[in-house]
């Protein structure tokens, strides 16, 4: 059976987002990843979005970056649904309304079926808004992977 994912995005997709997560981090202390999953897994049936999201970004150790700072794009192809998850020092200085608001702007693009588009304008977006609140620092390292996670 063919993967939901290559039905959103190519390989040179994944490229393009992966180049655009290296962009962003190069003007913030902050760390971006996507996850992808083509369907949630049984055990997963009752969560919200925003749970799915969360095991996720534990799973993925995005809780252990020094200053707090990371952000997960998670995305569950076969529901349509995405959450975007930011870590504690981040929603100390960022609202929740300036991530509902790169949702909608993600959402819209999504919508067109702009999926690529979507993504990369997101983590622009992220990316501006982390580099104004979380520059980057002298002795700053890239203390996640840039690569996207996709599982079935």
């Amino acid at each position: 059976m063919e993967r939901l994912i290559y039905q959103f995005f190519n390989d040179d997709d994944f490229l393009r987002i992966s180049n655009q997560i290296k962009k962003a981090e190069k003007t913030t202390s902050g760390e971006i990843r996507i996850s992808m999953k083509d369907e949630r897994r049984f055990t997963d049936k009752g969560k919200t979005i925003r749970q799915l999201t969360e095991k996720e970004f534990y799973k993925l150790n995005m809780h252990k970056t020094r200053d707090k700072t990371g952000i997960l794009l998670f995305l569950l192809l076969h529901e349509r649904q995405f959450y975007i998850l930011a870590d504690q020092g981040i929603n100390e200085k960022v609202t929740q309304e300036t991530w509902y608001s790169v949702r909608d702007e993600i959402q819209s693009k999504f919508q067109a079926g702009h999926f690529c588009d979507g993504i990369l304008a997101g983590i622009e977006r992220i990316g501006k808004i982390l580099s104004e609140h979380f520059p980057v620092k002298a002795d700053d390292a890239n203390e996640l992977s840039n690569k996207i996670v996709m599982e079935r």
